[in-house]
C-alpha cells in the first residue's frame, strides 16, 4: 500500500453512517483503497444493505474525503452490493 493509499484509507475511514453514528472503519465498509496513477485514487465499499437509503450520500462523501487528502488530484468511488449501485456509482463519477 502506497503512503497516499493509506492516508485515504484513514481519511474514508472516518466517514460517520449517520444511521448508526459509526465510522466507516469501524463497520468496515471500505473494501480497498488503490492509487491507479500518480494523484488519482480509486475507494470502494459496501453500504449496509442493498437497499441502503444514503448509499449516494455515502459514496459522496467518501469521495470527498477521498479529495480532501493533500496529494490526491481525483477521487473515483465504487459502490458494491446496493440494488442501484451503477446508478450510485455513474453519479458519484461524473
Amino acid at each position: 500500500m502506497t503512503e497516499l493509499e493509506d492516508k485515504v484509507r484513514v481519511e474514508v475511514g472516518k466517514v460517520q453512517d449517520p444511521e448508526t453514528g459509526q465510522s466507516f472503519e469501524e463497520m468496515q465498509m471500505i473494501q480497498s483503497v488503490k492509487e491507479t496513477e500518480p494523484g488519482t485514487v480509486t475507494v470502494e465499499f459496501v453500504p449496509t444493505s442493498p437497499f441502503c437509503p444514503i448509499a449516494f450520500k455515502l459514496s459522496a462523501d467518501i469521495r470527498d474525503a477521498a479529495k480532501s487528502v493533500l496529494g490526491v488530484k481525483k477521487a473515483v468511488v465504487f459502490c458494491h452490493g446496493h440494488a442501484m449501485e451503477q446508478q450510485i456509482n455513474d453519479m458519484t463519477n461524473k
